[in-house]
This record gives structure tokens, C-alpha cells and sequence, in this order.
């Protein structure tokens, strides 16, 4: 209604700087109105008390305080408001958004074809929702007789390592029917990419005592990528490790293509080319 359209006028402009030239009759007219209705008995006011109150105040606003210089300085802002200006007053062009995907909408994504092996093979739609890489936890405490283990991600061995953007690896440790035992840990984005190996240098910190991990256990190392196209990020491929790999010093596993099967029951190794995940584990018992 037009009483409605009164009060929101009358209640979104905040007062403006005065020592302009005075505004129209129309705004004028309409100080008038609000007064006049704000200072209404009726009881078939369109307006509430708290809102009459609000009016009120308003009415000396808008008497006193618009001005019609003021007020058409808001014009090309409300009507660009919406749209990109470079020279508003810097460049803030917006950077594209990374997707993030809901639980489960992963899986009705469009197949992807996979060169690996002159493309023998297709890729899945095993996408995850964007997370800012890099939320590694510190090692837990020791415990008389129990055993923790650090591993450390080298590198890991791609024909096309160059040409993928902002890499990282995402680690969990899972039970025989793919459920999480310890927290999931991303490490930071790789330190560099050099030939056909991505470096990352950085050590994980598994988050339970090896004594207390379940028959069956394993640890996954997802590798993931950013896909500027497609605007999401996606796992190229994944490998693991089982409970009997435990021990110190270097290992070298194989790489499996995606879909990550936590299960392990449809395996597919990645390319028939010698490229591995490169670990070194230490083990910390007292």
C-alpha cells in the first residue's frame, strides 16, 4: 500500500550532509505526510505504535536533512550496485568461485576422459568440496608401550606433474568399510612441481596410537587438484597403505585410479609407467 511505501522511505534513507540546495516539493510533501500520519489517533492507522515512533523521528530527518543534490548522488550507485566497475576505486574484478558440492552430488557429474594411457579408461566424477588445504595436526602424546607414526609425503611420481594446479594431498585412515578412524588431514598446497614429480616435504601425523587402529585398517593419500574449467577441486588419483607397510624408513607405493575405493575391492592401478607416492615413515614409541 502507499502508507507501507511511505514508511520504508521513510525509515531506510539515513540523514545526509546539509549545505545543498533544498530538495523538491515531493519530498517536502512527504515530510508532511509522515508527520501528519505519525501524529494519527485512529485507530484505523496502517502503523503500529513502535512504527509511529519510528515516523516521528523520521519526519525531522526528512524535513531537515535531504537535500536534492544529496539525494541524486545515490543514483548511479544504486544503479550500478550490482555490477562490476574497475575503476570503483581499485579493480576488484571478482575471482571465480571454487565450487563446492553438496554430499553426494559428486556422483552426478559428467564422466571426465583420462589421457592417462593414451585414454584407455574413463575418469570419474569424484569431486570434493573446495577446502582451503593445509589443516595438518600436531602429534598426539605419547603413551608408555604405544606407538605413533609420522609420515613423511615427498613427492609422488605424474606423467602430466606440471600441469596441475594447486596440488595437494588429502590423508585419512579408514577401516575395512571405508569409515573414518582418525581425523582427515589435507597437507598445504605442494612446495614445487619439477619434471614429473610434485614435491611436498611435508610430514602427517597420524592421529591414533598404531596399537589402536582397527584389523584391516589402511591409510589413503588422495591426490587433488584444481580444475579452473570446471571450477572445482578433484581427486586424480589415490593410493594406500595397510597396516603390514608399517614400518620406519622409505616406502614407495602405487597410484590407483579414481574414484577413491575406500573398500579396496575394485582397484585400478593408475598407469603402467614406474610413477609412485614416495613416503618415509618414523615410528615414536616409548
Amino acid at each position: 500500500s502507499s502508507m507501507f511505501v511511505l514508511f520504508v522511505l521513510a525509515t531506510t534513507f539515513p540523514p545526509l550532509r546539509r549545505g545543498a540546495a533544498p530538495v523538491s516539493c515531493a519530498v517536502t510533501l512527504l515530510a508532511r505526510h509522515l508527520q501528519k500520519e505519525a501524529q494519527s489517533q485512529h485507530n484505523n492507522s496502517e502503523f503500529t505504535e513502535d512504527q509511529k515512533l519510528c515516523l516521528r523521528g523520521r519526519c525531522i530527518l526528512t524535513s531537515n536533512s535531504f537535500f536534492l543534490e544529496d539525494l541524486k548522488k545515490l543514483e548511479p550507485i544504486l544503479k550500478n550496485i550490482l555490477t562490476y566497475n574497475k575503476e570503483f576505486p581499485f579493480d576488484v574484478q571478482p575471482v571465480p568461485l571454487r565450487k563446492i558440492l553438496a554430499p553426494g552430488e559428486e556422483e552426478h557429474l559428467e564422466f571426465e576422459e583420462d589421457d592417462e594411457e593414451g585414454g584407455a579408461g574413463a575418469g570419474s566424477p569424484d569431486s570434493f568440496p573446495a577446502r582451503v588445504p593445509g589443516t595438518l595436526l600436531p602429534r598426539l602424546p605419547s603413551e608408555p608401550g604405544m606407538t605413533l607414526l609420522t609420515i613423511n609425503i615427498e613427492k609422488i611420481g605424474l606423467k602430466d606433474a606440471g600441469q596441475c594446479i594447486d596440488p595437494y594431498i588429502t590423508v585419512s585412515v579408514k577401516d575395512l568399510n571405508g569409515i573414518d578412524l582418525t581425523p582427515v588431514q589435507d597437507t598445504p598446497v605442494a612446495l614445487r612441481k619439477e619434471d614429473t614429480y610434485v614435491h611436498f616435504n611435508v610430514d602427517i601425523e597420524i592421529q591414533k596410537h598404531i596399537e589402536k587402529l582397527t584389523k584391516g585398517a589402511a591409510i589413503f593419500f588422495e591426490f587433488k587438484h584444481y580444475k579452473p574449467k570446471k571450477r572445482f577441486t578433484s581427486t586424480k588419483c589415490f593410493a594406500f597403505m595397510e597396516m603390514d607397510e608399517i614400518k620406519p624408513g622409505a616406502i614407495v607405493i602405487e597410484l590407483y585410479k579414481k574414484p577413491t575405493d575406500f573398500k579396496r575391492k575394485k582397484l585400478q592401478l593408475l598407469t603402467k609407467k614406474p610413477l609412485y607416492l614416495h613416503l618415509h615413515q618414523t615410528l615414536h614409541k616409548e
